[in-house]
Order: C-alpha cells, then structure tokens, then sequence
C-alpha cells in the first residue's frame, strides 16, 4: 500500500481511493443490501477489477462501458477501469438496446460491463443480438436467468481471469496514469439530434468535487443515499466520488421510491440526499411522512431553472434538513460549476444557483459576444479548471462550443444578481428537462421522423407539478394515414427512453412558421397554455 501510495499521482480517481483507505480505514465505505466493504477493503477490490480487465485487453485509453443501475459493482467497476487508464463510459439504463449500441460504436468500447436481468429486461442479450465490431467482450455483472453467450463472462469470471495479470504490471500501470488523463465519456445529446461525446480529466473532477465537500461540510462516517443515478454526473461525480473524498458511507438506490427512500432514511439514518425537486416534493407529499423520523437527514442538493422558495423552506423546516442547497452545471463543465452558500435565504437559494465555485468564472454575454453587466440578460458562459477537454472526435462541435479565449458557452440564458449568484431565466438551446433529465426535441424528432405515418412533428417542453417539465408534441399525419395519441406514445415508448417519450400529442394539419420555414415554437407554447 505505501509503494502504490507513492506510485500514484494524485488528484485521479485511483488516487483518492488508495487516500482514503488510509484516512477512513475502518468506515464503511459503500454498503449495498447484504454487501459490504470498508475502506481498507476497497482498493483491494478495485484492484482485482482492474487487472480482470487487462486480462481482457484493455490498454491505456481504451474506453469501458457500463450499462446498469446504482451498485456496490458499479462503483469497483468505474474505479476499476480507471486504474487500469481506461475512459468510464457510463450509459443511461433508460436507454432502449439501439440507443446503447450507438454510444458503443461511437465511443469505441473495448468491453462493456452490464447488468443481467433488470426490471424485465436481459440488457446483455440485448446488445449481444447487434454489438457493435469494437465491443469484444461483455461482462454480466449481476445475476441472468439465459447462459452465457460466447462473447460473454461473468463478474467472477473476470475477477479470475485477472490473477494471469501481475502486481507489478498492475502499479505500472497506475504509475502511468496522470490527473490530465480523460476520466470519462459521457454523451450528451444535442440540439442536432446526435448526441455528443464530453471528455473530461480526473483533475477537474477532483477539484471541482473537493470544493463540493467542503461547501456543504460533508463529513466522514456520514451516511450518503445516492438515488440520483451513476450514468449522470449528479451520480457519478457529485454522488459517490464526493461519497469517496468525504469518507462518507455510499448507500446505492436503483429506483426512486418514494416508500422505500423514507424507509431507508429511518432504518439506515440517512444524512445526506441529493436529488432533483420532484424527490423531495415526493416525499413531502406522502401520507405517511409525519409518521417517520426523518431526524438524521442533514444535507440536500438541489436544482433547476426555478423551484417555489416555499419547497426549500418546507425542506428545511418539515422535513427538517439543516443544508439545503441549490447548484448548477452541465456535462460540458463535469456538473459542478457555481453552488449556493447553505447559510443564504430561501429565496437566494431558490431563485438562484449560487456563485462560482472557486477557479471558476462565470459570465453572461450578448450575442455579439460581449460581457454583460450585473443584473442584464444573456449567454451563461464558464471558464475554469474543469471545463471539458473536448467533445470526442469532434473538434468542430469543440469550436462551436469553447471559443478563443477558452468560455464554455452553455446555451442556457441567464443573470447574475449584484452578489455574483447566478439565475437562469431560460435556455438558447432547444431543451426541456423532465424529471432532472435533458430533453432535446431535435433528437426526439428525429426518432419521431421514423414513424411512416408522420409527415411533421416538433417537440416543446411544458409545465408538468410532478416532473418540472414533460413533452408536448405537435404532429401533422401524412395523408391518407391515420394516427391517435395512445399509438403515438406506445410507438415512442418502443424506441426512445421512458423520459423522452411525449406526455402529449397534439394533431395539426400545420405547423406554424417564418419565412425561413423554421417552427414557430413560440406560437406552439401559447397555443398550448390556452388549451391547457
């Protein structure tokens, strides 16, 4: 352990793991159901995936996918990979077969590592019937009712295969790995429709989530609820890596349940859990709620554009969390860029997101790409230590996206108020969010041009009580052809996450547009209101 101590630079992954073992030797570091393991125990375990893994080839720079929900497996699998110098690629488990296999192809993974069977899907055979030519092996790591198929293994397997792979090529490895090295794939999806690779560092992950620790003064032994989930950035890096920096206990949930979530608080003494609005409007809806002992619950991170200030005064004072917070950042800047001092009013806390985070900048621009002054309008735009290294094979989405002087224009509009904190007032970028998931109607569409009865369609973002917001589609049917709503949603619900799929369809025999023949999806918002 003192040798890898030394071998590893720090401010990587691997690093922090082999950090904390030392600092937080006898907490329990994550805890899944009947499985357990301390932080004496992880970078043993860790270590076991990642010479598993170069048993199967995997070389500095390969990326490796991960195709499952929150668990004990996931969290070894991603560090795992990462000390071997692979690139986590994590993949929604909302995703439909065809959605995953196109981030597979596009991202080169070498091997993906996916659960068995899980809510009523085989996701292994599921690839395995189309897997791309890149795709050399895939590795089950929980249980599946079907056989293994050639190009399958098991978890134990793998485990196994790795004892041909020795100690010392195994420090080599990790000797090699360096805080400028990519930690993670993650795709995006875009206003075109195609989603876009985000490469980002270990660095900025670790610096940006050190400072995440110490604003909401997480501490060791606390017991951290991830319900927000690993393949998205509140999961990964502000979920269980900030779990690994504080010495907190990481506690996995697969599924939001608003039951089982107030069980757990009370049965497990949860004290932190992060999540969209719609959780804790959850749980402060439920019937048995004051019947529960909440009382251990200490922090709670939140965010979107706007939240009611009554739901962080009902956070704090019905369900009694004592930090509660907002945040703001998106893929392109590894999720973290300004955060809410905790200590601020309900009304700054949510009507804002808070003020960069240190060796950050924030600023509005015009559309001339000039700066803004306090309290005016425009282009929210980052510059800082965590921004992405590049969108992958993409250098000219790349230029779109960070100009010359290196800002992140992230396509959201927003205002700083005269103390620095950020409040966004709407979007540049075609997107609604449902349920803390990014909908952009330009991919949606796309799938919706698939349906031969369709000769139009465009997609906007609604207000929804529950969800924040849900989608709205617009459809004009080809002549001759004949289409309802409950189809509509039972063809999308087939092909697109359950998130995407429209909570309404709407039939016109036009859709409204200007002399360039763009939509006028303006006109759409208000037509919908009024019918509303």
């Amino acid at each position: 352990m003192d040798k890898l101590a030394i071998e590893l630079q720090a401010d990587t992954i691997p690093s922090i793991v082999v950090e904390a073992a030392s600092k937080y030797a006898e907490i329990t570091a994550i805890r899944d159901g009947k499985e357990s393991l301390s932080y004496a125990e992880l970078p043993s375990k860790t270590f076991e995936v990642a010479k598993g893994l170069m048993s199967l080839g995997v070389e500095k720079g390969d990326r490796v996918a991960i195709w499952a929900p929150n668990s004990l497996r996931w969290i070894l699998a991603a560090i795992g990979l990462q000390m071997a110098g692979a690139v986590l690629v994590p993949l929604n488990t909302r995703m439909k077969a065809l959605e995953a296999q196109a981030i597979i192809e596009r991202s080169g993974a070498k091997v993906l590592l996916c659960v068995g069977d899980f809510l009523s899907k085989d996701y292994a055979y599921e690839i395995q019937q189309s897997a791309p030519t890149c795709l050399e092996k895939i590795v089950v790591m929980s249980s599946r009712a079907a056989p293994l198929k050639p190009q399958m293994l098991d978890w134990g397997d793998m485990i196994f295969r790795g004892g041909a792979t020795s100690e010392s090529q195994l420090l080599e490895r990790l000797a090699d790995l360096k805080p400028s090295d990519a930690s993670d794939l993650m795709f995006t999806s875009g206003t075109t429709g195609k989603p876009k690779g985000v490469v980002s560092v270990h660095s900025a992950c670790i610096q940006a989530f050190r400072e995440y620790v110490r604003v909401l003064k997480l501490k060791p032994g606390e017991r951290y609820l991830v319900i927000n989930p690993f393949f998205h950035t509140f999961g990964y890096k502000a979920g269980w890596v900030a779990g690994l920096l504080a010495g907190a206990t990481i506690l996995p949930e697969q599924v939001f349940d608003a039951d089982t979530v107030l069980h757990r608080i009370e049965s497990e003494r949860i004290n932190i859990l992060p999540g969209p609005p719609t959780l804790y409007l959850s749980l402060l809806a439920h019937p048995t709620l004051e019947h529960r002992d909440l009382s251990s619950l200490r922090v709670a991170v939140t965010g979107a554009s706007t939240i009611p200030p009554v739901l962080i005064e009902s956070m704090r004072n019905t369900l009694g969390i004592e930090t509660v917070t907002t945040a703001y950042g998106l893929t392109e800047c590894g999720g973290l860029a300004t955060i809410c001092d905790p200590a601020s009013s309900a009304d700054v806390i949510a009507q804002t997101s808070g003020s960069a985070i240190d060796g950050t900048e924030v600023a509005i621009f015009d559309q001339d790409g000039n700066a803004l002054p306090k309290g005016q309008s425009g282009e929210v735009c980052i510059r800082g230590f965590h921004v992405m290294k590049a969108y992958f094979e993409d250098p000219k989405a790349t230029a779109d996206t960070i100009d010359e002087n290196h800002w992140l224009h992230t396509g959201d509009i927003g205002e700083l108020d005269a103390d620095g904190n950020l409040k966004i007032t709407g979007r540049i970028k075609d997107m609604f969010i449902v349920g803390g998931f990014n909908c952009y109607p330009a991919e949606i569409e796309a799938a919706l041009a698939e349906n031969q009865q369709i000769e139009q369609s465009a997609v906007i973002g609604v207000p929804d009580e529950r969800m924040g917001e849900v989608g709205c589609v617009y459809i004009v049917v080809k002549n001759g052809c004949t289409l309802d709503e409950a189809e509509v949603i039972r063809w999308s619900r087939e092909r697109m996450s359950n998130y995407k799929v429209p909570r309404y369809v709407r039939f016109v025999d036009s859709l409204p547009v200007n002399a360039s023949n763009k939509v006028l999806k303006n006109e759409l918002v208000q037509q919908f209101n009024l019918n509303a």
